[in-house]
Order: structure tokens, then C-alpha cells, then sequence
């Protein structure tokens, strides 16, 4: 039996060669995930301005026609307005229904606000809410120290300063937990327009969103089917071009959207530019050794090494995220 040999490790390794007949393979099995393996009549997708849902929404109008698919806006008090402004051009655009649910209500419901600026105001005892922004990160040097990673905490002064500090443990968890309100009541909500509609609910997590484990586990973690969960995030934005997705959608900043101050996903979890997390990514999964990435890659084996040994960890400390409940019992 003969042995397929791995293709060459190269900066080109992730440029998908037929896009077309891609999406017809991703479209076709949507369709038939959602109507004969879920049994539903469309699908309900919450869309927030971003490139992932942006791909989601147009591959499922693809898949179930754009009758049979509702886009859902969810912001809350700290959503940037351009959001709502960028998922309504959307919608417009594959012609998918959409609508609008603030789940601002809610959230106070929850104490979301409360609990989280509780915490904040543990470490900086001036912030006030009101005229103050925040947000949490960590930074790219981590990755090199073969430690985890270590999160401060930002504050944005009314006058623009910004002053950070080393968030400890118990003040980290706090402000996580507080903030994943926002996704598990979107969450909730989706789940309500899709059982009124006997639709299903479509998430929108890429590749790396999934395995590694940047998502909240029954918020935007919780759907029916996953049709990018496979992509690379360089990927998607491949398929973004293809499909017409608005311009201004592609060029927009990929963010949390989950902090008053203004943060982008590579510092709060990824540590690196998508260009080069994908190829690093593919590396470690394919099992590429550092002497074959380092040339190609600009970096050191060293450096690589520990790049994959914080890929691992981080595969290793979000296992449970994706499990299902235990029932061995």
C-alpha cells in the first residue's frame, strides 16, 4: 500500500484551490443537516457585523433558500453601533429577513454590568462605569515563555489614559463569568425564534473559535449545526470575497464586542494575526516539525516549539468545553 506524501509545508498551504465547489459541499450538507438530519424548516443565525456570520448567513441562504433563514441582531449597552449598522447591509444584501432583539434587559436582569465593574472596581477603585471604559487581554509575548498566559486588565480614563494592571485570578474569573451573560442570553434568544419558526439554530465559531476553545459553552458555543466549524479563519475570508460579502465587513477589525473598550480577538485570546496563527495552526495539527515551519515561518524552532506547546494547552484547558454532559453514572 503506498504512503500519500505530505504536501510541503508553505505559505500557500491554506489557499483553497476550488472555492466553488467548496461552498457547493458546505451548502449541500447544510441543507441537509438542517432538513432531513434535524428535521427543521430554515435556520436562525445571530449576526453581529463580523466576517464569520457574515459567511454563515450567506452560505445558509445558499443551502435553504433566503426565505427559510432569519438573521437576529443582539446588541446590548456595550455593543458598538456599527454592528447593527454592518449585519443590517448584510441581510439586505442576501435578501435574509432580519430583526432586532436588545437583550440590554436581560443582562440587568442577570447583574452582568454589576458584577463585572464589582470586580474592575476591585483592581482600579476610580473606575466609574459611566464615563470609564475596560476591557481585558493578554499579550503576544506570552507565547514564547512556554507559561499561560497572564491577563491585565485596561481602564480608558474619560480623557483618553489608559492605565493597566495584572488582573489576579479570582477577579479574571469574575469579569469572564459576568461577560458570558452576553452570549448565553443571545443564545437563549436564538433558541426562541427558532422554536417558534421550527428552525434550526446555525452558529457561527470557525476552525480555531472551536478547537481552541474561544467560545462560551451554552452561549455562542450553543447551536444546531456548525457549518464553518472546519475553516480556518483565513479561510472564511477567502470565502467572504467569493460570495460578495460587503467590503466593509472584510475589512473590519475582527472583535469581541464584549468590553466597552474597543479589543480585538488577537489580544484577547489569540496572541496572533490570523495570517499567521492558520499557518502555524495547520503546522501543529499536521504534525509539521519545527525545522520544516522555521524557514517558512521567519521563526526560530525555539520560538515555534512554544507556539505548539501553548496551541496544546490551550486545546488541553478547554477540553471541556466541548464535551457533552457526563452520564456515566
Amino acid at each position: 500500500m503506498s504512503i500519500q506524501k505530505k504536501e510541503k509545508f508553505s505559505t500557500e498551504i491554506l489557499n483553497i484551490k476550488d472555492i466553488g465547489q467548496l461552498i457547493d459541499k458546505i451548502t449541500e450538507k447544510l441543507q441537509n443537516d438542517v432538513q432531513k438530519v434535524l428535521h427543521r424548516f430554515g435556520g436562525v443565525i445571530g449576526i453581529s457585523g463580523g466576517v464569520d456570520s457574515s459567511v454563515t448567513l450567506a452560505l445558509s441562504a445558499l443551502a435553504l433558500g433566503s426565505d427559510n433563514v432569519l438573521g437576529i441582531m443582539l446588541p446590548e449597552h456595550d455593543s458598538n453601533p456599527e454592528s447593527e449598522t454592518l449585519a443590517r447591509k448584510l441581510a439586505d444584501k442576501f435578501k435574509v429577513k432580519s430583526i432586532k432583539e436588545e437583550v440590554t434587559g436581560a443582562l440587568e436582569g442577570f447583574k452582568c454590568y454589576e458584577r463585572r465593574d464589582k470586580a474592575v472596581k476591585q483592581i482600579f477603585p476610580e473606575y466609574d462605569p459611566t464615563t470609564y471604559k475596560m476591557k481585558i487581554g493578554v499579550k503576544e509575548s506570552g507565547l514564547y515563555s512556554l507559561l499561560p498566559p497572564v491577563f491585565s486588565l485596561t481602564i480608558i480614563t474619560p480623557s483618553g489614559e489608559e492605565k493597566s494592571k495584572r488582573l489576579p485570578v479570582n477577579e479574571y474569573r469574575q469579569i469572564v463569568a459576568a461577560s458570558n451573560f452576553k452570549q448565553r442570553s443571545r443564545m437563549s434568544m436564538l433558541y426562541y425564534h427558532a422554536e417558534r419558526l421550527h428552525f434550526a439554530v446555525i452558529g457561527t465559531p470557525n476552525k480555531h473559535e472551536v478547537d481552541q476553545g474561544f467560545f462560551v459553552k451554552y452561549g455562542d458555543g450553543g447551536a444546531d449545526v456548525m457549518p464553518i466549524g472546519m475553516l480556518y479563519k483565513t479561510q472564511v475570508y477567502q470565502i467572504a470575497k467569493h460570495l460578495g460579502i460587503p467590503q466593509e465587513i472584510i475589512d473590519r477589525t475582527p472583535t469581541t464586542d464584549t468590553y466597552t473598550a474597543e479589543q480585538t480577538q488577537e489580544e484577547f485570546f489569540y496572541q496572533l494575526p490570523f495570517d499567521k496563527m492558520d499557518l502555524l495552526w495547520y503546522a501543529f495539527e499536521n504534525n509539521y516539525s519545527p525545522g520544516e515551519v522555521s524557514p517558512v515561518m521567519n521563526l526560530s524552532e525555539k520560538d515555534i516549539r512554544a507556539i505548539f506547546s501553548n496551541f496544546q494547552r490551550k486545546i488541553k484547558s478547554t477540553e471541556y468545553l466541548r464535551m457533552s454532559p457526563v452520564r456515566d453514572y
